[in-house]
């Protein structure tokens, strides 16, 4: 089978001229060959060359053939160059087999065949290769049979499964980012080598399984991973928490929902409305405090009280163990997590203009994520308690405009701060201020005195005597 006509991107001419003057075997091979016969297009392209001989000298030469806007580097450790050209990558490597040791995932490299290098490959679906030397171009390379399991939608290892987890542990959870991904099965020998291989998850850095975790996450249906990763025992391996939601406990009749499926849906909910990776983390850990909450008792059942507190706790500590940014992404999804009952609590009782500027203030400009997930946290079966919880979101929602539009409590400043009460009522810095300004604060977002420099200063006039400060 020949695939000469697919080859229309530039590259592959250029590549195919630097392959001959060198006399490398080259081809292209992996994940752009797999996207291809899938007819997935994307944006932005990746694209990796394999040749026999040094894919450092092969990408020296298409460099210089691409001229000065291409940008060229070299990883030594990897024994990989990389050309970056008009918002596409190109990765060129040289033809190689590889050997592993029993307590890490880096190999002993050896110079091999183009056969050697889609024996290392991880699926079947990824060892596909298409040559690019002029006497050759466009043949097809398929090695295990990876159109069949293409088109039978099936994630399978080359060789032996067991061995090939073993190698390389991470292949588990890229076997299964791919499965999501692409909506395939795992093959049923390649999912039981998981299983038995889940521990060998240990010797890979929480950096590698953190990426892969987060393509997972951005999938449109993420819930479809998770529930591999729990099944497979990976998840366990390096997200105990998320497992401690799994379950149902029944006392007396009385039985509380599966927290672990419940935030699945929630998480696929989310997933139809945003792409923003870190409102679908807060998705993900809205309820991750409810089995340290989890109490029973005769009169009121099951109960997680302050379960968004303490979830909103768990976070930093979370992010660090998965190795997730320690900065305003996780103060993001501290706040929705600690916030996201605020809006259900005021879709079930009369909204007050006080309760909505309070959580005006409280949310800011995250506001509009916050109702995002409050919506995405109905998941319900019954129907109408569906539509009853959104229509309640939507006076909510309406509630929210209102308030804004009149008091503009999203980015809601005192007329007066720290420094100018120090001066008014001549005092040090120290717990008398904070005093004074949460008081401040909270007579605004009640609605007892409007935002504005003389109602604050009589207020604070009449709290500084009551408090007994001279002025």
């Amino acid at each position: 089978m020949n695939y000469s006509e697919y080859l229309k991107n530039t590259i592959f001419k250029i590549v195919s001229q630097a392959a001959n003057e060198l006399d490398y075997p080259t081809y292209v091979v992996g994940g752009w060959v797999r996207d291809l016969l899938l007819e997935r297009n994307k944006k932005n392209i990746d694209i990796d060359f394999v040749c026999v001989g040094s894919g450092e000298k092969l990408a020296k030469l298409v460099h210089k053939k691409l001229g000065n806007k291409a940008k060229y580097k070299v990883f030594k450790n990897f024994g990989t160059a990389m050309i970056s050209f008009e918002n596409n990558q190109y990765e060129f490597v040289g033809a190689r087999k590889e050997s592993y040791s029993e307590n890490s995932r880096k190999p002993s490299v050896e110079k091999g065949t183009i056969e050697d290098d889609q024996n290392r490959r991880d699926f079947t679906i990824n060892a596909m290769a298409i040559r690019l030397n002029q006497e050759y171009y466009g043949e097809f390379l398929d090695p295990f049979n990876g159109v069949r399991d293409l088109k039978n939608k099936i994630i399978r290892t080359p060789l032996e499964a067991n061995k090939t987890f073993s190698d390389d542990p991470l292949r588990m959870v890229r076997a299964i980012r791919f499965a999501c991904e692409l909506k395939f099965e795992i093959e049923t020998n390649s999912y039981k080598e998981i299983i038995n291989n889940a521990y060998r998850l240990s010797i890979i850095s929480q950096e590698r399984i953190t990426e892969e975790l987060n393509k997972i996450i951005k999938t449109e249906n993420p819930s479809y991973g998770f529930k591999l990763l729990l099944n497979t025992k990976l998840l366990k391996q390096f997200f105990p928490q998320m497992v401690a939601l799994e379950g149902i406990e029944v006392i007396n009749n009385h039985a509380h929902k599966d927290n672990f499926y419940h935030t699945l849906k929630v998480l696929d909910n989310i997933a139809q409305k945003t792409d923003n990776l870190w409102l679908r983390w807060a998705a993900l850990l809205h309820d991750i405090g409810k089995p340290k909450t989890k109490k029973y008792d005769k009169n009121n059942g099951w109960t997680f009280h302050a379960h968004e507190f303490v979830g909103s706790k768990m976070i930093r500590k979370i992010f660090k163990q998965l190795r997730l940014p320690l900065n305003d992404k996780m103060k993001y999804v501290e706040k929705l997590v600690l916030l996201h009952l605020r809006p259900i609590a005021l879709a079930q009782k009369k909204v007050t203009d006080s309760a909505i500027r309070r959580l005006l203030f409280d949310a800011g400009n995250d506001i509009d994520d916050l109702m995002l997930l409050c919506d995405a946290d109905i998941t319900s079966k019954n129907k109408y308690k569906v539509e009853k919880y959104l229509n309640n979101f939507k006076i909510v929602r309406q509630k929210l405009k209102s308030v804004e539009e009149k008091d503009n409590i999203r980015n809601f400043q005192p007329p007066i701060n720290g420094k100018e009460i120090m001066t008014i009522f001549n005092l040090p810095p120290g717990k008398e201020i904070g005093i004074l300004k949460n008081f401040v604060k909270d007579a605004i977002l009640d609605g007892k005195i409007e935002n504005n420099k003389d109602q604050v200063l009589k207020l604070l006039k009449n709290k500084a005597t009551e408090l007994k400060i001279k002025f």
